[in-house]
This record gives C-alpha cells, structure tokens and sequence, in this order.
C-alpha cells in the first residue's frame, strides 16, 4: 500500500468536500436541523459530505471498510483496513454559523491508524499525516509544543452534551485546569482541538464519551508530531475507549496524573 499516494488522493477529496460544506453553509437555515438525540444535532450537510467522502474513499482503497458518523454507508467495518469519518466535527457549531468545524478522516490497518487528515474548511487550513512520515497543516511541517508544565499551558477540552453522570468530577477537572494553567478552552469541535495540540496551539486536550470519529486523526497527528496520547489510565485503547488525553510530551504526564485521580476518586 502507497500511502503518500493514498494520502494525497484523499486530501483532494476532502478539499472538495469541504468546498460543498461552506457552500451550504451560505444557504443554511435552522429549518435544516435534525436531532438524533437531547443535544445531538445532524443536517443534510453532514449526511451529503459523508456519502461524497465515502464515494471518492472506496475507490482509492477498494478494500477497505468504513466506521463513519452518520451510517452512510452499507458497507461496513471490515478486517484489516478501515475508513474513520466524521464529515462535519462540529455540527453543532456548523448550523449555528460559529466557524469552528471540519472534516476529520482517519484510515486504519486492524488497529492502528495508518493515515489521517483534519480539515478546517472555514480556514481553509488542513492538518495530514501517513504512517512513516511527518506531520504537517498545509505545506509547514508540524510539532507539538515544547512547554514543559502545565503552569506554561493552554489546555482544551469538551463539555458534555449528554449522559451527564460524571458531570461532578468533570467539573472539578475544569476548576484544577482553569486555576493551574494559562487557560481552558472549549471550541467545539475534538478534531480541531487535536490539530491545534498537534501543531502547538494547544498542549494539551482531554475529554471522555467520544467516538472513534472524533479521535482517530487528531490523535494520530499529535504523534505523528511528536506528542503522547493516552486513555484516562495512560494505556493506549484511546479511539473506542471514549477517553482521551493528548499532549505535549512533558505535559502528557502530569495531565495524566490528575484526570486519573479525579476520575478514580468517583469510580
């Protein structure tokens, strides 16, 4: 498998998604909105980029599955080689008009991805990476940050907008962070906020109850670009564990030591 030529076929497709996407979003309208559950919101937008991505994806890689967002697709999750999609991270941002939203493409060999890109179609900015080489958002070659302690960091995170159990110790995480570090922010959208911790906007992110949509490739770029991804117990199953934790390499540590205890203290 060529992946430079893979990565750069899909790119292409994602571009052009990402044009439809901004499209739309001049003509769109409240009216649009659908509800898949209490918060949880989808238009047509995110149903059509899907299926065009899904389209232009299974021809590049025949052989591959999908694991995408909106269930697109008939064709399913398959043994080695599989497609991670989320059309539009964000969604809700999308259909408000707030420009912090993208497309977030992952391709996985059994459990390792292999390839992933991140595109901000408001920016037009994308964040890409195959397995062997390096990391970049456009043509500029990425890093991490170097901070070298949470005091020097600006971390990000995401609110929950359901199942909201662990809401307690959530919050007393954002309380730790907010007083221990130069700020917390909370943009909206996983995909994003992952990019940003791979190319140093950020250093560091963390957030529970995602999907493998969310975080195969921002996950995937932040070590691509040098940086530390883990579970809330450090262990690598980060993409279908629903728990992430990514961040610059001195960082990742003590981020890790407290969520693990605020987290554990209400297990």
């Amino acid at each position: 498998m060529e992946l430079n030529s893979i990565l750069e076929k899909t790119l292409t497709i994602t571009r052009q998604t990402g044009e439809f996407i901004q499209r739309e979003r001049k003509r769109f309208t409240t009216a649009s909105i659908e509800y898949k559950g209490k918060n949880d919101l989808v238009s047509y937008v995110d149903k059509e980029s899907e299926k065009m991505l899904v389209a232009g994806l299974k021809d590049i890689v025949p052989e591959a599955g999908f694991i995408t967002e909106e269930g697109t697709t008939t064709i399913g999750r398959r043994e080695r080689y599989n497609w991670v999609i989320d059309p539009v991270d964000g969604t809700t941002n999308f259909v408000h008009g707030l420009p912090v939203y993208c497309i977030s493409i992952a391709l996985m060999e059994h459990d390792k991805v292999i390839l992933g890109i991140i595109h901000d179609p408001t920016r037009n900015e994308t964040f890409y990476s195959a397995l062997g080489g390096k990391a970049y958002c456009d043509e500029q070659e990425i890093k991490v940050s170097d901070a070298t302690s949470l005091t020097d960091s600006l971390i990000a995170t995401g609110f929950p907008y359901h199942s909201f159990h662990r809401i307690g110790v959530y919050l007393d995480m954002f309380k730790f962070f907010m007083k221990e570090t130069h700020g917390l922010r909370r943009m909206g959208s996983a995909a994003i906020d992952l990019a940003y911790v791979a190319c140093g906007r950020f250093e560091g992110f963390f957030e529970f109850n995602l999907k493998p949509w969310d975080v195969a490739a921002g996950a995937f770029l932040i070590e691509q670009a040098g940086g530390k991804v883990s579970n809330f117990k450090g262990e690598n199953d980060y993409i279908f564990k629903g728990q992430i934790i990514g961040a610059c390499n001195l960082v990742h540590p003590e981020m890790l030591h407290h969520i693990h205890n605020f987290w554990e203290s209400q297990t």
